[in-house]
């Protein structure tokens, strides 16, 4: 039996960061309210194979999917959102679709053709698109596509994109084209010809949109809903109004109070079906709790752009919803940690992944404050191997290190895995995706998770030395997860420390909104412990 998906493509205009991406997942929360299985793509224009190797301050956190691949931040809120595992095949950039086309064209896949725009490269971004669909086997595909209609390297996506409907047929994709409606306080109203003008920019490829998503600050009214559907040849009901709200998981209840699963459920001929938010509606009011609060810092390097972290900050955040609390995060550039005025105010700290040597320093300050003081701490990734050094270094070798920092250092307590020795390229080179981890019992890994073996997904390339694993527990070092075969060092603890655990693992990207991860959840009501004490 051949299975057939529908396709909803989310495209944007006026401006970047418009929120495409939290439109499109919130959609699918809609969606999988109605019972309907829901899948999510994003296409990435950039010639980047993948994000691996782009700068967090540009691009965002890279966020690591169950099989490995390093992908695009929103695949991060698809999965929150839908409550999905997704594929890397999920990130769809320039880079793979050029890079697959070639391939074949030197395989001698194309016969002698001269390899064009069209039909070669679109008809292989709608391969990739199909291939998701059928192995997901999902009713609904979602298709975003990245950058701003009219930006020349989104082109032969929108083009493809364009191909996919006629050759689906209209009943199975519609287009749903997300604008910016500014408010220019001097004028005192708001301004439309921005969305006009993206609308016929969309147009002008061959695209109607079927639905447009208004992103205002402010509610706009029906008489402007009016105005843009008239001008942009849209029906009035499909002019839906996104204004700014406190929390993105309030999101899909805006839309779904502005009928949008209705309307898709009609446009894509999916039948009558019934709705049922009502856990979600327990998620964003269990998240809304002003108080009590807790105030955790992290300390990271690339601080400026809370994107960088946001799969830290949304775990955070579930944990805190799961306890009955709200998190109060405090962000703190490492290199400003020794000197900064707001450690005495912190509950918490956590280290998180990256990395580099800088800010290194004022890392191994926040962790050698934790233990001096009894203050929880949480290292992931690097902040872990942080930990390990500055404990190394409080217990006899003072010029510790991680041969990432120092080649030629006296005791490499961190060194990079033996099968990385050899790699010489950056990208998708790491230990990357789901790796399973043996907890030891009576840990504070074991009573958080309470199994006996977990799978996490892992982006690294150095390991805690094995050379040093002895002497470091006897000295006080607890190792509470290991791979399988003992060989690899996954979590490391303190056995005279409130709460002190760092993990070599990222789980930040397994938490979500209606499932907290059980490591945050431990963390952050050791924080509130930890207040209370205070």
């Amino acid at each position: 039996m051949i299975h057939l998906s529908k396709y909803i493509v989310v495209t944007g205009g006026v401006v970047s960061s418009i929120g495409k991406g939290i439109t499109a997942a919130s959609i699918g929360r809609i969606l999988r309210s109605y019972g309907i299985d829901v899948t999510a793509i994003k296409i990435d224009p950039y010639l980047n194979w993948d994000s691996g190797t782009l700068n967090p301050y540009q691009h965002g956190e890279v966020f690591v999917t169950e099989d490995g691949m390093e992908t695009d931040l929103d695949l991060g809120h698809y999965e929150r959102f839908l409550d999905v595992d997704l594929s890397g095949e999920c990130n769809i950039t320039t880079g793979k679709v050029y890079l697959s086309v070639i391939t074949k064209e030197r395989t001698g896949d194309y016969l002698g053709s001269c390899v064009q725009i069209i039909p070669h490269i679109t008809d292989e971004i709608k391969a990739m698109i199909r291939e998701i669909a059928r192995k997901s086997q999902a009713e609904v595909v979602l298709v975003e596509v990245g950058g701003t209609v009219g930006d020349i390297e989104s082109q032969p996506f929108l083009e493809a994109l364009r191909q996919l409907r006629n050759e689906e047929g209209h009943d199975n994709v519609m287009f749903v084209h997300v604008t910016y409606v500014p408010y220019l306080k001097a004028a005192g109203e708001f301004k439309t010809k921005p969305t006009q003008h993206s609308t016929k920019e969309l147009r002008s490829t061959g695209i109607t949109p079927d639905m447009i998503v208004c992103r205002s600050e402010l509610p706009i009214d029906t008489p402007l809903k009016n105005k843009i559907a008239h001008f942009c040849d849209v029906e009035r009901n499909a002019v839906i109004n996104a204004p700014d709200v406190p929390s993105i998981y309030e999101v899909p209840l805006v839309l779904d109070r502005e009928n949008v699963g209705e309307y898709v459920l009609k446009r894509l001929k999916l039948g009558v079906k019934k709705p049922d938010l009502d856990e979600w509606r327990m998620v964003v009011h269990s998240l809304k709790k002003d108080d009590p609060k807790v105030t955790v810092g992290i300390i990271g390097k690339y601080v400026e752009l809370e994107d960088s972290y946001t799969s830290i900050r949304e775990a955070l955040k579930h944990a805190a919803a799961n306890l009955g609390v709200k998190v109060n995060i405090e962000w703190i550039s490492a290199e400003d940690f020794i000197k900064s005025n707001k450690i005495g105010n912190f509950n918490a700290l956590l280290i998180p992944g990256g990395f580099g040597d800088r800010g290194i320093t004022g890392k191994l300050g926040a962790v050698k404050y934790s233990i001096e003081n009894k203050i929880p701490l949480l290292g992931i990734c690097l902040g872990m191997q942080c930990m390990v050094i500055e404990f190394a270094r409080m217990h006899g070798f003072k010029d510790a290190n991680s041969t990432e920092f120092d080649k030629n250092t006296k005791n490499p307590v961190i060194d990079m895995m033996e099968e990385q020795k050899k790699i010489k390229k950056m990208g998708g080179t790491m230990r990357l995706g789901t790796y399973p981890c043996k907890l030891k019992e009576e840990t504070i890994a074991y009573e958080a998770y309470r199994k006996n073996t977990v799978n996490e997904r892992h982006r690294h390339r150095y390991e805690l030395n094995n050379e040093y694993r002895e002497i470091l527990q006897e000295k006080g070092l607890t190792i509470s997860g290991a791979s399988p075969d003992d060989f690899l060092v996954e979590m490391i603890e303190l056995n005279d420390h409130p709460w002190f655990l760092g993990c070599q693992f990222h789980p930040e990207f397994k938490s979500r909104p209606n499932n907290a991860h059980p490591l945050f959840v431990s963390f952050v009501n050791a924080a509130i412990k930890n207040k209370n004490r205070k």
